[in-house]
């Protein structure tokens, strides 16, 4: 999970060293950065990036407190002041050095503009809940295996950001270019404010960037932030795709869904772990529903209807600072993990405590032995299109990519999978089920593959309504659950069609490529020889199945094969949202009590009239007509 925040003013830097770099805690007056850290036991904090090349660091060293005052809070270069000496020394008068320290314009001139200079900006990187538990209750292996896990996977996303997404622009966004060299300082922190284990990684990305200028010499600019925010989703799910393989390949675990909250994406958590460990991990949760429940109800007393989705996200927002607790003395992590497991023993006992890698590692080999690490890129390819479709209309590519490396995680459950298949899903996606929705004006250059916007043409479930859990009344469907509903009928389509073509024909088995090659696909995609059409869109099987035996293993692959245990009490499968007998009696209960109070609301508004009467017969074949089930209803599409 990814989240980010800007750094802006020009004392910006005071607030990272005195707080983000002192593991969100109160640095003693007068006490220097690294001996503060050494004594509270803090990790240090450490350089990264491509970009440390051109300002003489090294990727690994430590950010010292000077280092980052210059950087984060002059924007000047790191060693500035024995630059400025030199240069002094020299002969060079005061002003002209100070600015040949500078990278990049000035924070005076742009201050001077009256603009507010931004300065940076804080990626924080942290995996699930269920991860952060084994962390913190697991022994120095798991530890070291999960820190480990956690360290790559920064790196990998920060590696697809250079490669992949960073630019610097100039002359008011006239001039870009590529610029795959970033300059991170990178803060490990162990808790939250209240104490409890929270592994995340603040990566401070310096909005300066070097490029070449006219004369062939290197300048530096400024980043075009605005495309790193937009791809903040897509590199938060590449980091919790890689780690969460990662850990779960190295210690034999699996994943499950854990629905967070009720018409949202479920959070794929470690199988086995319970939710109660993970709800003691999560302390602030509870006082934030509490503080947006009443942030809700004066919204409702202001604005007279409830917030839109949008609203309630702004409201979580404002619940989440209105609940943040103030900073605290750091401590060292060995004193830190003695309390955890003393807390947690005391609320869940000694032997779930002791037993809790063990009930994972089981949980995840049941789970492994009957899920295919397999994936099959044509009916992946169609579900990450018709969500995004269904929830968005309007896409790019980073939304596509995003959603295919969420599709990876839920649907190999761990699972290793071979590098670049989410790109190649994501491809296949716009290539074959999105249609073009940017028109290049006559006279201008097309604009990029990745800043292209697309549409598709995948039929929309109309909205229905779910009965919740007990003492809550029914709720409107999510756009993310339509738009599960929506892939789920394509998808099924996709497999009556290679059943029926199974029955009328037995093609023979079509030898595919190695794990090492391109996917059959992909070559037709590239315009070399086209694929059987029933083949595995896979590189790693020998074989391609019959279409009837592919779509059976497919089907029996994506319902997936996990303990019965957590499949109970789930909204996000569409087969039991409205299917259950449980939910089909409460929304039966509030049908009646709706109708009983619509008809003494008629009875007490109009007049008694004849029982023959036009108007009670218009009344009553209404009433006959309620009572007839739609013969769609509860199962999304209708015809």
């Amino acid at each position: 999970m990814l989240s980010v925040a800007k750094i802006q003013r020009r004392n910006a830097w005071r607030y990272y060293i005195h707080g983000v770099a002192f593991g969100d805690g109160r640095r003693p007056v007068g006490q220097s950065l690294k001996d503060a850290q050494e004594l509270a036991g803090l990790p240090l904090g450490r350089w990264l990036g491509r970009g440390l090349r051109a300002l003489g660091l090294t990727e690994g060293g430590q950010v010292s407190e000077r280092q980052l005052e210059l950087v984060f809070g002059e924007g000047r270069h790191p060693d500035a002041d024995r630059i400025e000496r030199g240069l002094l020394d020299d002969g060079v008068d005061a002003a002209t050095a100070r600015r040949l320290t500078v990278l990049g314009q000035p924070i005076e001139e742009i201050e001077a503009r009256k603009q507010t200079p931004l300065l940076g900006m804080d990626f924080t990187f942290r995996p699930q809940a269920s991860l952060v538990v084994l962390w913190a209750l697991g022994d120095a292996t798991v530890r070291r295996v999960i820190e480990r896990a956690h360290e790559r996977a920064v790196a990998t996303a920060l590696r697809w950001l250079e490669d992949e997404v960073a630019e610097t622009r100039w002359a008011s966004g006239r001039g870009r270019a590529k610029t795959p060299a970033l300059v991170v300082a990178a803060f490990r922190h162990i808790d939250n404010r209240d104490g409890l284990p929270l592994l995340h990684e603040h990566c401070l990305i310096l909005n300066r960037v070097q490029r070449l200028g006219a004369d062939d010499e290197p300048v530096w600019g400024a980043l075009d932030t605005y495309r790193l925010y937009q791809h903040v989703v897509a590199a938060g799910t590449l980091y919790t795709l890689a780690m969460t393989t990662e850990v779960c390949e190295t210690l034999g675990l699996a994943t499950v869904p854990r629905e967070v909250t009720p018409g949202l994406r479920p959070v794929m958590e470690i199988a086995g772990v319970p939710e109660d460990l993970i709800n003691w991990s999560a302390s602030r949760r509870q006082r934030i529903e509490d503080a947006l429940e009443v942030l809700t109800d004066q919204y409702v007393k202001d604005h007279g209807h409830l917030p839109s989705e949008r609203g309630r996200h702004q409201l979580g927002w404002w619940a989440a600072q209105e609940t943040r607790p103030a900073k605290k003395k750091p401590k060292p992590l060995q004193q830190l993990l003695a309390w955890w497991r003393a807390s947690a023993i005391l609320r869940f006992g000694q032997q779930l405590i002791d037993s809790l890698l063990e009930r994972c590692r089981a949980a995840g080999a049941a789970i492994r032995a009957r899920v295919d690490p397999t994936v099959d890129v044509a009916l992946a390819a169609v579900d990450v299109a018709a969500v995004v479709f269904t929830v968005r209309e309007k896409f790019s590519r980073r939304h596509i990519l995003a959603e295919a490396r969420r599709h990876l995680l839920e649907t190999l459950r761990g699972r290793e999978f071979t590098r670049g298949l989410d790109d190649y899903i994501a491809h296949r996606a716009l290539l074959r089920h999105s249609r073009r929705h940017t028109v290049t004006k006559p006279g201008r250059q097309a604009p990029a593959a990745d800043r292209m916007t697309y549409t598709a043409d995948f039929p929309v479930p109309h909205r229905w309504w779910i009965a919740p859990a007990e003492g809550t009344p029914p709720r409107e469907s999510s756009r993310y659950e339509r738009a599960r509903v929506a892939s789920l009928a394509v998808q099924n389509a996709i497999r009556d069609a290679r059943s029926r073509a199974a029955t009328d024909t037995a093609p023979e088995a079509t030898t595919t490529t190695s794990a090492s090659s391109a996917p059959a696909d992909h070559r037709d995609l590239e315009g070399e020889t086209a694929s059987a059409p029933h083949a595995v869109d896979h590189p790693g099987r020998d074989a391609a199945p019959t279409p009837a035996q592919q779509a059976a293993a497919v089907q029996t692959h994506q319902q997936a094969a996990m303990p019965q245990e957590y499949l109970e009490g789930r909204t996000t499968d569409p087969a039991t949202w409205l299917r259950t007998p449980k939910n089909l009696d409460r929304l039966a209960a509030f049908t009646r009590v709706a109708d009983t109070r619509r008809r003494a609301m008629e009875d007490q508004k109009a007049p008694a009239s004849d029982p023959a009467s036009p108007v009670d017969q218009h009344r009553q074949e209404q009433e006959q007509q309620r009572q007839q089930p739609d013969p769609g209803q509860g199962q999304g599409l209708r015809p």
